[in-house]
């Protein structure tokens, strides 16, 4: 199957979006040749009251927003090292319970990874990530109906959204080529399944 080129949503804060992403992380890195544009998507914006500002305009948010404001700095000014601080900025999450709302949690993560902080800086102060993360969130959840993270998107037209109870496999990182190969096979062969779910976890 030839593999199509998808965007895949991202919070940092989901412990799904962390398994799907880096499984998606591990198949590059084991050689899996795949087209994918990491965006991000605030998980904020869905839980507002009614009538209360959208989280990109309301400083109380701030927090909440920062890691994902700084990702989409990196990706965009420093794609070299996009791959490495987005699979750490999960890690940091949900592996060592770092919150990633303060710079004083995030600048370690993208100077240990070669980032140029003065980079960034000036990316962010054009207000620019923002409006990536509001631009994104009000056409994946008004044009396609997307709800959560992770969600695929392929052709700007499908958006599907996929849980993983599981990441990769440290002793076996190139199985994740065969996850994100069946998972795109689903997504795009298979359009006649709307829903799959167990009804209890195996443990």
């Amino acid at each position: 199957m030839a593999l199509v080129p998808f965007t895949l949503l991202y919070d940092y804060r989901c412990p799904f979006a962390r398994n799907v992403h880096e499984h998606v992380l591990s198949a590059l890195d084991a050689g899996l040749d795949l087209d994918v544009t990491f965006e991000p998507w605030t998980l904020s914006q869905g839980h507002l009251e009614p009538g209360a500002p959208a989280v990109w305009d309301d400083p109380a948010h701030d927090a909440s927003l920062l890691a994902l404001e700084v990702s989409v700095a990196v990706r965009d000014v420093a794609p070299e090292h996009f791959r490495a601080v987005h699979g750490a900025l999960f890690d940091a999450r949900h592996v060592q319970g770092v919150a990633l709302t303060s710079r004083a949690q995030i600048d370690p993560i993208l100077i240990a990874h070669g980032v140029d902080l003065d980079v960034i800086d000036a990316e962010l102060a054009t207000g620019r990530p923002r409006k990536v993360i509001a631009t994104n969130w009000t056409h994946y959840h008004d044009d396609l109906d997307v709800f959560g993270v992770p969600t695929f998107v392929v052709d700007d037209a499908d958006a599907t959204f996929v849980r993983l109870m599981h990441g990769p496999d440290p002793d076996n990182p190139a199985a994740s080529k065969e996850v994100i190969t069946r998972l795109l096979d689903l997504i795009v062969s298979h359009e006649e399944i709307n829903e799959l779910k167990h009804t209890r976890l195996s443990r």
